[in-house]
């Protein structure tokens, strides 16, 4: 059984699994509490609910718990949660004193709700794995992206994959091999605090086509700054691409405005709305991705396939 709140991502899923996404009712009471009903029997099924931590995130990550929660107390055989975007990825680590550990505790919630098993795609930190004692499967986008780098840069062969910053210099250097194509970093370093930070470029990207590529794109003040130095040192055109395109307060406003061509986002997170708003947005389509992974674990096969190829 598929279960969903969010119908576009749960019926293109659903098309390539050959069944129909669960009857749920959602509802929330006068007093703004969440009450979420399955339509269906579930006794003795394999579930697998899906839930992006995307827009009101909190309310997301509640609907989720009560599903997973609601189907584990109607004897659902096992549940498993598939989160393509995981909420409070960020806050994965004590970066200062009193600081939360918020993955770890939403790992805790999901585990005490009652789910078996967690499907994600392209974590913050890959360490979040290890918060959770149960299965967790995190899928990669990387073979989309580089299958729409081939099919839409003419000249990828001329093209430099840029890290905006130090931590995402591994997902880079595997896109650089497998494209076998050069890559440069971006160095932050804050002088004092409040002051705008400098960035230095390493590597070289002179009239050459260079691709950001990150993990998320929120506010997106991070790769207009690293789009701009790009064209400063030389670059011929800069695409961004990113998994979840979180896009919140000015991220659109600041595309727009930006020297970046196309930003280019995965569908983990619902795109059509911002696509109106600002036209550089481009999508690339991961439900097959995650399609295949429900009907391999369904079926006990192994997922490994998918973290180097896209399904067909």
């Amino acid at each position: 059984a598929l279960v969903s709140t969010q119908s576009t991502g749960a019926q293109r899923i659903a098309q390539r699994l050959g069944t129909e996404p669960s009857k749920v009712v959602l509802k929330k009471f006068a007093n703004q509490e969440t009450c979420v009903e399955i339509g269906e029997s579930v006794r003795g099924e394999d579930v697998y609910i899906l839930q992006s931590g995307c827009g009101e995130v909190n309310d997301h990550l509640m609907e989720l718990l009560i599903m997973i929660h609601a189907c584990k107390i109607a004897s659902a055989e096992r549940v498993t949660a598939v989160i393509p975007c995981y909420p409070y990825a960020r806050q994965d680590k004590k970066d200062k004193s009193r600081a939360p550990i918020s993955a770890k505790l939403v790992a805790n919630m999901l585990s005490v709700a009652g789910a078996d098993h967690i499907i994600t795609m392209d974590l913050h930190a890959s360490q979040i794995q290890g918060f959770f004692d149960i299965p967790v499967d995190n899928l990669y986008a990387e073979p989309a992206v580089l299958k729409w780098i081939k099919e839409n840069i003419q000249n990828w062969r001329d093209c430099t994959i840029v890290s905006p910053d130090a931590g995402g210099a591994k997902r880079v250097v595997s896109i650089a091999d497998r494209l076998n194509v050069n890559f440069a970093l971006i160095h932050k370093e804050r002088a004092i605090a409040n002051e705008v930070e400098r960035m230095t470029l390493v590597g070289d990207v002179t009239n050459r086509t260079a691709i950001i590529v990150d993990d998320m794109a929120d506010t997106c003040g991070t790769v207009v700054k690293a789009a701009e130095k790009l064209r400063e040192a030389g670059a011929k055109c800069v695409y961004a691409v990113m998994t979840h395109g979180v896009f919140s307060g000015p991220a659109l406003n600041r595309l727009m405005e930006s020297c970046i061509e196309a930003i280019v986002v995965s569908n983990t997170i619902p795109q059509h709305e911002k696509i109106a708003r600002c036209p550089k947005i481009q999508v690339i389509d991961i439900s097959s991705i995650l399609g295949e992974a429900i009907r391999r674990t369904h079926n006990g096969e192994s997922i490994s396939y998918l973290l180097k190829n896209i399904p067909l």
